[in-house]
């Protein structure tokens, strides 16, 4: 006898009206069980830096973001620039190995006017970066205005900005913090943002605009 025609069979043996199998509710529970853990995510975001090295871990399901870990690399021991790369790169498998991150976020480089600290600011990246495909992290990369935008509404906002709007989102209030950790950080929930897009079709014409359009966003004086 098939496993299907066994069965039925059971099922005919079973006392009328003492036993209702409900296939259709088993399914759609099945189902949603199944999309709401797909849904789920973790996220590494990284600020690279010479002297610092900040970063976040944020946990995500469905439309939620919630932190799991903020901090910095500390590299202002190491004299030496290739000592500090060797240093990014292995904090950064540190941290991957701890969080198991399904993605990485990272911060592209600034382009200024000094070319010597462009190329180092470019290494440090490149560290990280080299760290996260050893671990074969999926790996985007988003300009420092994009991340201020998508976490402000503002792409010229400070970094004071953008680590007050992150405490506000994802509830959490340290008053030591260092601004590069919360960079990082930024850069995880920037790009949940992106490939979320929980506002994809909002634009922004000042921060006032902003607050109009996110209320549950912007946490509101004395409160």
């Amino acid at each position: 006898m098939s496993l299907s025609g066994y069965f039925m069979y059971l099922c005919a043996c079973l006392p009328v009206g003492r036993v209702k199998l409900n296939t259709s509710t088993y399914l759609t529970n099945r189902s949603t069980k199944l999309k709401a853990k797909q849904k789920e995510r973790i996220i590494l975001g990284i600020d690279p830096g010479t002297s610092i090295t900040g970063y976040g871990v944020i946990k995500t399901s469905g439309t939620i973001p919630e932190l799991v870990s903020i901090g910095f690399i500390d590299l202002s021991k190491y004299e030496d620039h290739y000592l500090k790369l060797k240093h990014i790169f292995e904090r950064t498998i540190g941290i991957i190995d701890e969080y198991h991150p399904d993605e990485l976020a990272i911060e592209a480089p600034f382009y200024g006017k000094n070319v010597q600290s462009m190329l180092k600011l470019g290494r440090a990246q490149g560290a990280a970066i080299a760290a996260a495909l050893t671990r074969s992290l999926p790996i985007f990369e988003y300009a420092p205005r994009k991340i201020k935008m998508s976490i402000t509404g503002q792409g010229a906002a400070s970094k004071e900005q953008v680590a007050s709007m992150l405490m506000n989102i994802l509830k959490f209030n340290l008053t030591d913090i260092k601004l590069d950790a919360t960079d990082g950080l930024a850069a995880a929930l920037c790009h949940f943002y992106q490939t979320n897009k929980p506002t994809q079709d909002k634009s922004y014409n000042s921060w006032k605009d902003f607050m109009n359009k996110n209320p549950k966003r912007v946490k509101a004086k004395g409160e």
